[in-house]
């Protein structure tokens, strides 16, 4: 898929437990509130974790990042539905620099109750 500036690439996921417990074998992130479940029996996801939707969307479209911003506005907890919107800010051949595709995006990750719960930008080239 050729991407455009204005192009917008949307992603959902569901986060699970099991989905948190991986994570945190891999990252050693044990915070008490991502082992130890709330009155509702949920898991708070580790913010990392919920970052990777749009580093995922950056890796269907083999996005070498240089920068990534990240803004935590309010947890996710396990059972939540996330969608991920990457909007494309600039994208544009390079020819200078070994013909590589100069790429910029935002996104805004929402949660089933439609409230913001992360938001940034990243920025790279297309391999």
């Amino acid at each position: 898929m050729s991407l455009k500036v204005g192009d917008i690439i949307t992603f959902e996921r569901t986060f699970t437990v099991r989905d948190v417990e991986l994570f945190t074998e891999i990252s050693g992130d044990e915070g008490i509130h991502h082992m130890t479940p709330d009155e509702q029996g949920r898991l708070v996801v580790q913010g990392l974790l919920t970052a990777t939707l749009p580093t995922k969307v950056g890796g269907d479209h083999n996005v070498l990042a240089r920068t990534m911003n990240f803004e935590f506005l309010r947890p996710v907890f396990t059972g939540d539905t996330i969608i991920c919107k990457v909007k494309i800010e600039k994208y544009e051949r390079q020819e200078n620099k070994n013909n590589r595709t100069a790429i910029m995006a935002s996104f805004l990750c929402t949660n089933q109750n439609e409230k913001e719960i992360l938001k940034g930008d990243f920025a790279g080239v297309i391999l």
